[in-house]
């Protein structure tokens, strides 16, 4: 009595491999660009807590600051926030994030120099 194996073939297997490529070539980018959405969903909320943060100041001290660390703000890992410009009258700032290259985030208020790619005023704009 012989005994007869049963087993997948060489062609089966490089199918199997051909497909599972195409569908890895697929989701790769994909998966890059959620991340960079992400980053920068990061750099978006850090200047908006960051405006909060700074027209809380100014309610107490009647001026804004560029010191963060004199303002109730804490930033997220990564994100890279700078107050340009912080006067009695208003104040710029911009952020970015290393793994979210070249994404730049910038926001103004009152009569600070605006920022690029910021044109107006309390509104945050990336490029």
């Amino acid at each position: 009595m012989t005994r007869r194996r049963t087993a997948f073939t060489l062609v089966e297997l490089l199918i199997v491999v051909v497909v599972l490529g195409i569908l890895a070539a697929i989701a790769i980018p994909k998966f890059k660009n959620t991340k960079g959405k992400g980053y920068a969903a990061s750099v978006k909320t850090d200047l908006r807590n960051l405006a909060t943060a700074e027209e809380s100041f100014f309610y107490s001290n009647s001026h804004y600051t560029s010191a963060l660390d004199s303002v109730p703000y804490k930033g997220s890992p990564g994100v890279v926030i700078t107050v340009q410009e912080a006067t009695t009258t208003g104040w710029s700032a911009d952020g970015t994030h290393p793994l979210a290259y070249p994404l730049k985030c910038a926001v103004f208020m009152g009569n600070a120099t605006p920022l690029a790619p910021a044109t107006t005023e309390g509104v945050l704009a990336c490029q």
